[in-house]
């Protein structure tokens, strides 16, 4: 049987043979947003409230070629950043990386998950996207990072769900079986994987679900070794989802892509469908969404958070009024009253809704309260309510 340190080696072999992601190197800053990357954004979303303070410590955890790390740096001006990874050749091009983009707030370590106490102090965010599943043993490296995570802080992770990746599971089978004593042969085995897919038949369900969700991005092979030669993956359910959440002994604060997970758009149509489902835990709703939308669910991205986080409750009119709003810093297109929001969805604003997100713009150094700014802008507190809950505006208790 292999042992942690076994395939940890062979998983640091995989990133120093395909460094990842391969997203090319730019002189300039990425193009863009990721919002759960924005310290701002991503905790407007999980407390309903603006951050008090900025200049934070992020540990970007697994940080492969530096890509999320770049964005950490440069999406948090005042934040300083430290990002680990187990492998040498992809810390080298995320090194690189951040160097030729201007992001120098950050240090780089060549540590394991499992090792993360070895860092000093304790960090306000941790981002860990697309590692955990490729441990030995998620819970040890949940737990180290756990251990890391200041009181009030977030944790963003994002791992592998089962039922979205079936078919990926049967091809990386089919794969380790005809590469037989050359399985860890990782560029045999992209050799062995495209092969495959060129033989099948056109109406094969495999290579149908790679055509229609895969095929764009697994042309490079560093992503299709990702997929599909990786020596070490565990895909998730609700169930055992919640098992690594709970050992890790913090706090689940929700799934950062809320809308799939609502049983309306799947049971919607059907009152009574509905009223037994209030019957069950939130646990259990979840795990009803994902066995009757299984394709839609091939990870999981969440945030965690260490105890005390606060809770803003905006439903009374009196607290909201006395409330300062600012602008979502993650809009593209913006200023326009038609514009691209967090997570790249187009938005058209009233007239209305478009002058109050304008005075809600710089808005910071002014701190004008929501009361103040419908003096002009004739939108009401509904409106405004709409503005939050399409996370137009973040709000700090006046």
């Amino acid at each position: 049987m292999k042992t942690d340190r076994d395939i940890s080696s062979a998983v640091q072999r995989l990133y120093d043979t395909y460094p990842f992601p391969p997203e090319p190197l730019l002189d300039s800053p990425p193009p863009g947003y990721n919002w759960r990357w924005n310290w701002q954004t991503a905790y407007s979303f999980c407390t309903g409230l603006s951050p008090q303070k900025q200049d934070i410590r992020i540990l970007d955890a697994g940080c492969g070629t530096g890509v999320g790390t770049e964005y950490l740096v440069h999406l948090n001006p005042q934040a300083q950043v430290v990002a680990i990874d187990l492998s040498s050749g992809a810390l080298d091009v995320a090194k690189q990386r951040c160097q030729m983009s201007g992001a120098n707030r950050v240090e780089f370590h060549h540590l394991s998950l499992y090792d993360a106490g070895q860092l000093p102090g304790e960090f306000d965010l941790i981002n860990c996207v697309g590692v955990l599943h490729h441990l030995a043993d998620p819970q040890r490296g949940i737990q180290a990072l756990a251990s890391k995570l200041a009181p009030g802080g977030l944790m963003h992770i994002f791992v592998y769900g089962e039922l979205g990746r079936w078919e990926i599971q049967l091809m990386q089978k089919a794969i380790a079986l005809l590469q037989n004593t050359q399985r860890g042969d990782y560029r045999d085995g992209v050799q062995v994987g495209r092969q495959i897919f060129a033989a099948l038949p056109e109406n094969n369900r495999l290579v149908k679900r790679e055509k229609e969700r895969w095929s764009l991005e697994n042309h490079r092979d560093e992503c299709f070794a990702d997929m599909y030669v990786h020596p070490q993956e565990i895909d998730y359910n609700i169930d055992t989802l919640f098992e690594l959440i709970d050992a890790s002994g913090l706090d689940f604060v929700g799934f950062s892509n809320p809308k799939n997970w609502q049983l309306e758009r799947l049971l919607g149509k059907n009152p009574e469908l509905m009223a037994r489902a209030e019957k069950l835990s939130d646990r259990e709703v979840y795990r009803l969404i994902e066995l009757l939308d299984p394709e839609t669910f091939t990870h999981y991205e969440f945030f965690l958070s260490r105890p005390p986080l606060p809770k803003a409750d905006w439903s009374s009119d009196e607290a909201l009024l006395a409330a300062i709003p600012s602008r979502n810093p993650c809009m593209e297109g913006w200023p326009s009253q038609s514009f691209f929001n967090q997570d790249y969805q187009i938005v058209k604003l009233s007239e209305t809704e478009f002058k109050f997100l304008q005075a809600c713009d710089g808005n910071s150094a002014m701190q004008r309260t929501v009361n103040e700014i419908l003096a002009e802008v004739e939108i009401g507190v509904e409106g405004v309510r709409s503005l939050i809950n399409q996370q137009l505006i973040l709000l700090t208790i006046g």
